[in-house]
């Protein structure tokens, strides 16, 4: 089986990321395409995305819902304050060469910083048109758009996405091509919902708007859109799958997904081995493996110099590279760097997010100089430094889809410290006796999100650092563990061969 995939996302690294979401759209689609899978990406044509594309193939205007040809009122409504009609614009990833499309929409996407978010951190007002435009233009290629390429699979990616199987469930009842369609939630907290009132200008039939449809608390859903109406649901970590079945991690949602369990799939994400090899990583030279730590140590001596911190080999220095809110768990953080600094440890903080959060890790910097570091912001070099060059990597996380970052520790010999929920607890597994015993043991587990939780989990990696001949087996099994997109993509390629039509099917 070669499926032709549409795989619609709004960002892909290295050209835009504010998350792992990037990631995923930079690992999957590439090891997609090894299997034998045709694959385009769409994508919004924010500016540093168009910067790192290459133009090559056709232009096709997006027509608004209404148009000749198209159902009565299905799809949003081109405006005067948006300037032409839409269009898309075929390329390359200049630095990667994979196939895209972007959809460029006057007045929607020219615009620097977060493309979700204003410069005040409140998401843009056009948020709900923005992301409309891209699920419409799915639904339109999916069913012909581009006569030559007619894709088997559309596969959208989070709420940004969520209107395309809505729109496609509508244009299905007259179009030629009929795709099947696989939604993909990377964190279900993120839900896209917009007033009921915008439903005219988004093209949404009245038809939808009910409670098994799109209608969420009286508001817009496109996640609950993509939820309802795709035939396949995927998340990010078995764990998860289970999770948001449950009111605790469902967000209002898991009603519906107790609906389509049957429909939904738990697929791990994955590491790309050309981003993250410490042998390899060019922000991480001279490189290391498992058998070769000397390049790890020379590297926790560049992140304490890079950071501020005392020089001192012997000290277990702690790392976090994350949002800093309370999702993350990072609100418990403050109250135990005090014993931290005193058992002898270090801590570097790379992130940005909640302001107490931020105030409450600087109090800490300025309590503890030297020992304690916090960089607010991301810097992509940064947080190869600081993966490569701590010693234990937190993620005390409330929930967690999939969490990479443990991931990366993993492959760089950073143990992670994590709490067991969502891809944390798929992921790491923790240095009790028994784990320790036979070798399964990778880094730290607790599963009380409170202060004596994270301590019990933090006392454990001290005692371990004190035992060097098992730390050392222990992370010599956590660098061995591989986490490769190709597993992931053989999963995805089974959910896409479930979904289709059988041969000679109707």
């Amino acid at each position: 089986m070669k499926p032709k995939v549409l795989y619609v996302c709004s960002e892909v690294f290295p050209l835009l990321k504010t998350g792992g979401l990037a990631d995923v759209s930079a690992g999957l689609p590439p090891a997609l395409t090894a299997l034998g899978a045709d694959v385009r990406l769409l994508l919004p044509a924010f500016p540093r995305v168009v910067e790192g594309v290459t133009p090559e193939g056709p232009t096709l205007l997006v027509p608004p819902g209404g148009s000749p040809g198209l159902p009565a009122g299905v799809g949003p409504q081109a405006t005067s304050a948006h300037g032409p009609t839409p269009w898309l614009r075929a390329g390359r990833i200049t630095e990667s060469g994979t196939p895209v499309w972007l959809l460029h929409a006057p007045g929607l996407y020219e615009r620097g910083g977060n493309p979700y978010l204003d410069p005040s951190g409140q998401p843009w007002p056009d948020s709900a048109e923005q992301f409309a435009w891209l699920g419409w233009a799915a639904a339109l290629l999916g069913t012909g758009l581009h006569a030559a390429w007619l894709p088997d699979i559309v596969h959208g990616h989070d709420w940004h996405t969520g209107l395309a199987f809505a729109y496609l469930r509508e244009l299905a009842r007259t179009a030629e091509h009929r795709p099947a369609t696989v939604f993909t939630v990377h964190n279900l907290a993120y839900q896209g919902v917009f007033n009921a009132g915008l439903r005219p200008r988004l093209g949404l039939p009245d038809g939808l708007f009910h409670l098994q449809g799109l209608e969420f608390h009286g508001q817009i859903s496109f996640m609950k859109a993509g939820l309802k109406y795709s035939d396949a649901i995927t998340t990010v970590s078995p764990t998860y799958a289970r999770e948001i079945t449950g009111a605790e991690q469902g967000c209002g949602l898991d009603g519906v997904l107790r609906q389509r369990q049957a429909h939904l799939h738990g697929i791990l994400n994955g590491v790309d081995d050309a981003v993250w090899n410490p042998q390899t990583d060019p922000l991480v030279q001279p490189g290391f493996d498992a058998g070769h730590l000397d390049g790890k140590a020379r590297a926790k001596a560049r992140l304490q110099q890079r950071m501020g911190l005392e020089p001192r080999a012997d000290a277990l220095l702690f790392s976090v590279v994350s949002r800093l809110t309370e999702q993350k768990g990072l609100h418990l953080l403050p109250a135990v760097v005090d014993e931290l600094v005193q058992r002898g440890g270090q801590l570097a903080v790379l992130g940005s997010g909640d302001a107490a959060i931020e105030r409450a890790l600087r109090a800490c910097a300025q309590r503890h100089p030297a020992q304690v570091a916090l960089t607010v912001g991301y810097d992509e070099a940064l947080a190869h430094t600081v993966i490569a060059g701590a010693d234990v990597i937190l993620l005390p996380s409330r929930f967690e889809p999939c969490g990479l970052t443990q991931l990366y520790g993993l492959r760089y010999g950073t143990l992670p410290l994590v709490r067991a929920v969502g891809g944390l607890a798929d992921t790491v597994v923790d240095c009790s006796l028994e784990n320790l015993d036979d070798g399964s043991a990778s880094g730290f587990v607790f599963r009380d999100l409170d202060v004596p939780g994270l301590l019990s989990a933090l006392r454990r990696a001290f005692a371990l650092r004190r035992r060097p001949v098992e730390w050392r087996a222990v992370q010599r099994h956590g660098m061995s563990l591989r986490f490769g997109w190709e597993r992931a993509a053989a999963d995805y390629l089974r959910v896409y061969t479930a979904v289709l039509p059988s041969p000679g099917g109707p």
